[in-house]
């Protein structure tokens, strides 16, 4: 692309992210000092995040995005505040993709050999009551006591549930909120694309989409964005084996 189409795209970008308000970060009292550089201003003791370099880091972090789509890399995503679980669960299923829309266990990453022993207990249980052989096995009582221990499984592993291998990518909303996930992905090397706003540290993401991560409108549109990159990536290597194979 030209110069002069890049500047096009990357002014529609940053429109779009206006227009979202993905340019309202917290007070100035609980900004991140890893953040300062980003931040245009302040009004009403309200930080304004420079919606410039935030669009330009966005676009860095898409194209890793697209890179994931195009090798059919696995992402976890993680988002466990309450006004962003269903929309974090959604952009996961829209791909595929495992997620974790609620409380974040500790070891889901570094301790995934356990993390599989109980996902391995929820399947046999739901394999087992799905062909009716638990009434055979238990009494009625402790038929009760499993029905409730498979809620509480998959309430927290449904997620995941059918993950075998710890993911290549996590997809991070509020990466302050969410620190003990991007540790323990920091910990094991596995990059971090973090919707991120001005009080998260910057320095524990290696592709940050800086913007509103308190919006719904806002983490929705990073959302959407984050699945289309990756479904142009996807494309993008389907029509390349096709182009290779004719």
């Amino acid at each position: 692309m030209n110069e002069t189409g890049t500047e096009v795209k990357k002014g529609g970008l940053i429109e779009a992210l206006f227009n979202v308000g993905a340019h309202l970060g917290y007070s100035r009292a609980r900004r991140h000092a890893s953040m300062k550089n980003m931040i245009f201003g302040n009004k009403g003791n309200t930080d304004i995040i420079d919606l410039t370099q935030s669009a330009q880091k966005i676009e860095e972090s898409l194209a890793f995005v697209r890179s994931l789509g195009s090798s059919a890399k696995t992402i976890l995503f993680v988002g466990g505040k309450p006004e962003v679980r269903d929309i974090t669960r959604e952009a996961a299923d829209a791909l595929n993709m495992p997620y974790v829309a609620g409380r974040w266990i500790g070891g889901t990453l570094t301790n995934f050999s356990e993390i599989k022993k109980r996902l391995q207990r929820l399947a046999n249980l739901t394999d087992d009551r799905d062909a009716g052989t638990l009434a055979k096995k238990y009494t009625k009582k402790e038929r009760l006591l499993i029905g409730r221990e498979i809620t509480k499984l998959e309430d927290t592993f449904g997620g995941i549930s059918g993950i075998e291998n710890i993911p290549h990518a996590l997809v991070v909303v509020d990466t302050r909120a969410e620190s003990i996930a991007v540790k323990e992905a920091n910990d094991l090397n596995i990059p971090v694309i973090g919707i991120m706003n001005s009080d998260c540290d910057l320095s524990k993401v290696q592709h940050p989409i800086i913007g509103n991560d308190a919006s719904r409108a806002s983490v929705q549109f990073f959302l959407d964005e984050i699945v289309r990159s990756y479904r142009e990536g996807t494309k993008g290597s389907v029509e390349k084996k096709s182009e290779t194979a004719s």
